[in-house]
């Protein structure tokens, strides 16, 4: 079994970055990476400026295209898909021509997943998304999880999921997301696992807990998915734990505590001699301090309820004896989320530079450093995923597949 890579949705090259990091022989044959309504495809110029771009069967570049208008059968073969896509709206329902197909709703990432899996059948997948992708939507909790579980079973692939603190596993941020491991029922690694408990393929035999140990395991809860997708779409709801197995539409979920490793304090990444660009005003400050303080503010609706919005502190300036708090696309910009230090050269308060983004989530110096437009940059960077996180997997599934026939 080769060790060939598509990469879906890829920004700026993290999960590349990370199973390249390995040495281990890994190759990407393809990749796709489009960010809808950009004029510029700055993602896109970051990719191809550190790996180039890839050809498709017939010789042709298409990496910087909408995915949904690729033709899926065009894609090289790979061993495995991964990508970090959006967390949408994945309800479906049957289409007028026939009962059992099904038809969802426009732009929305997740089908073409499932098209590329049914074109071209890796043997493994790996996505990442946020870890509300458990519990969305809001009305009909697990529903959207329970669709993408639905569709990897009819297709024959059964899956392990756990949401990675990545400062719980030596990051130096706090960034939360779920990881997703599907593999085909048909290789050895699944009936291997096939004939554990659940309990031990979640808390000592899987590929996710090999990759990031835990502390304590709770009860499992399980449950078996409709394997009528639209059925999933209209009717599922379940409480789905932070680590899970499934296979064959039977779900087994718990609640898991994490193994905690070192991890590195923000002090630990940040630069010295960074530009006064970075350095806030007189202005900036009393703005980030109202917007990062606790509020009791009276609002009324259009119907004229009235109600109090109310919301919590957060710390100002941030702590950098700890692990940064989870960084968003609008890092930089003066908002409530947004991140203010205290310079370690001059003890003036300051938002983060590029460089710094970048390494918390694991990336080089100056990854991004191609031209783009500082606010990009720190976009690319709030997308990301953090790569360390990729090579702790990597180094596992390297492992399953020296094990293959």
């Amino acid at each position: 079994m080769d060790k060939t890579i598509c990469e879906l949705f890829a920004g700026v090259g993290g999960f590349r970055l990370g199973f390249e990091r390995l040495n281990s022989g890994w190759e990407t044959k393809w990749f796709s990476q489009w960010e809808p309504g950009a004029k510029t495809q700055w993602a896109y110029k970051c990719y191809i400026s550190h790996f180039g771009e890839s050809k498709d069967i017939n010789g042709e570049f298409h990496n910087g295209e909408d995915i949904c208008v690729i033709d899926k059968n065009s894609i090289p073969k790979h061993t495995l898909l991964c990508g970090g896509f959006p967390c949408q709206d994945y309800s479906v329902a049957h289409t007028l021509s026939s009962s059992k197909g099904i038809e969802g709703k426009k732009g929305v990432l997740w089908w073409q997943i499932r098209d590329v899996v049914i074109a071209k059948q890796p043997y493994f997948c790996l996505f990442e998304n946020v870890d509300r992708l458990l519990k969305s939507p809001s009305k009909q909790r697990g529903r959207d999880f329970g669709i993408i579980l639905g569709c990897l079973a009819e297709l024959g692939y059964s899956v392990e999921w756990r949401v990675v603190n990545a400062a719980m596993y030596g990051s130096a941020q706090r960034r939360k997301r779920v990881f997703i491991f599907a593999y085909k029922n048909t290789l050895s690694y699944a009936q291997e696992k096939n004939l554990l408990q659940p309990k031990d393929l979640i808390e000592t035999e899987g590929l996710m807990v090999k990759a990031f140990p835990i502390k304590q395991i709770e009860k499992i809860s399980e449950i078996n998915l409709p394997q009528d997708i639209c059925e999933i779409s209209k009717n599922f709801a379940f409480s789905f734990g932070n680590a899970g197995y499934m296979t064959n539409y039977h779900v087994f979920t718990t609640k898991i505590i994490e193994q905690e490793e070192k991890s590195i304090n923000l002090a630990e990444i940040l630069e010295h001699n960074v530009k006064e660009d970075f350095y806030l005003d007189e202005k900036e400050i009393q703005r980030f301090g109202y917007l990062k303080s606790s509020k009791k503010i009276p609002r009324i609706l259009k119907n004229g309820h009235k109600y109090i919005y109310s919301e919590g502190a957060i710390p100002f300036p941030d702590a950098i004896d700890k692990p940064a708090r989870t960084m968003l696309t609008s890092e930089s910009s003066v908002n409530r989320c947004s991140h203010v230090i205290r310079d370690i050269d001059t003890g003036k308060l300051r938002t983060l530079s590029p460089i710094e983004t970048e390494r918390l989530n694991g990336f080089d110096d100056d990854w991004t450093n191609i031209g783009m437009p500082l606010r990009l940059r720190f976009f690319c960077m709030g997308n990301a995923l953090v790569v360390p996180m990729i090579t702790r997997i990597g180094k596992v599934l390297d492992g399953i597949i020296e094990k293959e026939k």
